[in-house]
């Protein structure tokens, strides 16, 4: 079953739960209600037949006073409601009945009269009947200088009576039935309307290939199910741009790795006896070899920085970073050094991999400018970020390129060929990006640049 069709059919049981547990107490309490009211009811009729016993009505003059004709003009007297009837019993034998035909005559059932002419007191219970169940209440009658004696006899058909509440529980039974299934239909088509955002989930999950992640859905509302919606969008968002990511960095690094690999095979391929040209190949070779493991280094570094134990932070002194890695820099070219400024603090964070970015800034400063050009480093910490800088006179970053230097593969449009694969300011941004930082350029075309990693700074740390 589908999950609409499972939400609704746990709706509808518990709706039906519901209604059926509406009906039987309904119809639990209106039969209460009625056997209480036949009881009132025969209560009611004894106290009627007492009055009219202590009245002159009962023994008028010139009419006889014997029991059977004082409870004959009680009959005559007194009608029956709906539902019930009344008989006299006089020296143990039915005597007269109210003039409404009963549903049955009871009065007719010798062993039924027998027994309630036996009765000394008032007395009430059930029998069965030939229309159901009926109530009875039988109350004695003698009359003070009439030797016979006799009793009325009051019978509540209460079957009869319960049409009544079959008929209202029928019409909530309808009712209900049809409530249910206007709730059927209303849920089903809630609950598809709820449950689309995940239907076109699995729509387009079955329709994502691996070069299509173009396919989205629409999204209306704001529910969960809304946000669910949402969410995989974004998801599929970013799994588009991963994989676009990824073929080009497959494709980049096949290009970059092609070339070294296609001169190693071509030299090692033409290489003859004389000693000279083994000597100058196996140099080319050695260098083009050691261009690809750098390549392949530096994919490794970027491949590993969005893994959690790509940092190892710990307390890093900048004063000392700073000043380290000026005195590394120094003897890679001939180069005017200088230092901006120190930041004396202590933060959290990974020293090696700033150290290697800062280096990675220096060799970048280094390929851009000339002998004498100035190449400077420095630090400074505020009250949420520290800073750490490469600046240098050289020939700055193109416009045209500022966007796209920090992308794998990719070079400025100043570059010359041996400017390596382009992955230097790409393992930069990773790291700064690691720490949760940026990396920012400031540029000047033919005056220099100056590129700066931004990181954040944990509360507590020392300044």
């Amino acid at each position: 079953m589908s999950a609409r069709a499972r939400i609704l059919a746990w709706v509808l049981l518990v709706v039906l739960l519901a209604l059926a547990g509406s009906l039987l107490a309904t119809r639990t309490v209106l039969h209460n209600q009625l056997d209480q009211r036949l009881d009132n009811e025969i209560a009611h009729e004894t106290g009627k037949l007492r009055a009219f016993l202590a009245s002159p009505d009962a023994r008028p003059a010139g009419q006889p006073a014997t029991v059977e004709a004082v409870l004959g003009r009680h009959l005559e007297r007194n009608l029956p409601e709906k539902y019930e009837t009344f008989f006299s019993i006089s020296d143990g034998a039915a005597s007269r009945r109210s003039a409404i035909e009963p549903p049955v005559r009871l009065d007719t059932d010798p062993k039924f009269v027998g027994e309630l002419s036996r009765a000394t007191s008032p007395a009430y219970g059930t029998v069965t009947t030939a229309v159901g169940s009926a109530r009875y209440g039988v109350v004695p009658v003698t009359i003070e200088g009439s030797p016979g004696r006799g009793a009325l006899v009051i019978v509540e058909f209460v079957d009869h009576a319960a049409g009544e509440i079959n008929d209202v529980v029928g019409v909530m039974a309808a009712m209900s039935g049809a409530a249910l299934v206007l709730a059927g239909l209303i849920g089903w088509l809630v609950a598809g309307r709820i449950l689309a955002p995940v239907r076109e989930v699995r729509l387009a999950a079955e329709q994502i290939g691996e070069t299509d992640l173009s396919r989205r859905i629409e999204v209306r509302g704001s529910d969960d199910v809304a946000a669910l919606g949402r969410t995989f969008n974004t998801m599929l968002g970013r799994l588009e741009s991963a994989f676009a990511g990824q073929r080009d960095f497959i494709d980049d690094a096949g290009h970059e790795l092609r070339t070294p690999i296609t001169i190693v095979r071509g030299h090692i391929e033409l290489m003859g006896d004389d000693p000279g040209e083994n000597a100058a190949t196996r140099h080319l070779v050695l260098d083009e070899l050691g261009r690809m493991q750098r390549i392949v280094d530096d994919l490794l570094v970027l491949a590993k920085s969005g893994n959690p134990d790509f940092l190892a932070p710990g307390d890093t002194d900048l004063a000392d970073l700073t000043v380290e890695t000026l005195a590394k820099s120094r003897p890679l070219a001939d180069r005017v050094w200088r230092l901006d400024a120190v930041a004396e603090a202590s933060v959290r964070a990974d020293g090696q991999r700033l150290a290697q970015a800062l280096l990675q800034l220096v060799s970048n400063a280094v390929r851009h400018t000339s002998p004498g050009q100035e190449i400077a480093l420095g630090s400074e910490v505020t009250a949420t970020t520290a800073r750490l800088w490469v600046r240098d006179t050289g020939e700055g970053v193109p416009p045209d390129s500022r966007s796209r230097i920090f992308e794998r593969f990719k070079r400025g449009s100043n570059s010359s060929g041996d400017d390596g694969a382009g992955l230097g300011l790409a393992i930069v941004a990773a790291i700064a990006e690691a720490h949760g930082g940026r990396v920012l350029l400031d540029t000047v075309p033919g005056e220099g640049a100056r590129f700066t990693m931004e990181i954040p700074v944990a509360e507590g740390a020392d300044r």
